[in-house]
């Protein structure tokens, strides 16, 4: 688990990432979350890329084996089920609230970029839109903080704790 300020991405982080997402990495400031055997699992990307363009998902999915579980999720129509929570558990709504704010604190933290100004990440605080950043918003800040990234972890078929890593070309 990791907030800003990060720790800098070591040049084997950077490529184990571009490897994990098949490009090339960009603007990576660190290394959010790791497997259980230390390779990169959630990255760190800067709220403004390079080329100017404003990137709100400051924490980014880039483990293989988490990024296909999310999306097998997302297959299986798992997001209406956790959208009807926000609709009829108070609490779930008032934590997600909360993981909302502290999302945007976090990327702030690091820059204020005006025109992502209020809007964090996955549907954040009113809807569930992509099960890839909530889990990797949960795996950063870690559990308990974003209860519908904890649960999309909880209900997949993937884990933080068993390496489910390949051997990256780097």
């Amino acid at each position: 688990m990791t907030t800003p300020p990060f720790d800098p991405a070591s040049t084997k982080d950077i490529a184990t990432v571009s490897a994990q997402l098949g490009r090339p990495a960009r603007n990576v400031l660190g290394i959010a979350a790791r497997c259980v055997c230390g390779a990169p699992t959630v990255v760190a990307t800067a709220p403004r890329l390079d080329d100017n363009t404003p990137f709100p998902t400051l924490y980014y999915l880039s483990h293989p084996a988490a990024t296909a579980a999310m999306s097998g999720l997302e297959a299986t129509q798992v997001m209406p089920v956790l959208q009807d929570l926000l609709a009829t558990d108070d609490e779930i709504r008032s934590q997600y609230q909360a993981a909302h704010e502290q999302y945007i604190a976090n990327r702030e933290s690091i820059a204020v970029v005006d025109e992502i100004a209020g809007i964090s990440a996955g549907g954040m605080p009113v809807r569930v839109k992509c099960l890839h950043a909530l889990a990797a918003h949960a795996l950063a800040a870690g559990p308990g903080v974003n209860p519908i990234g904890d649960l999309a972890l909880a209900k997949s078929d993937w884990s933080p704790l068993i390496c489910q890593c390949m051997e990256y070309s780097v």
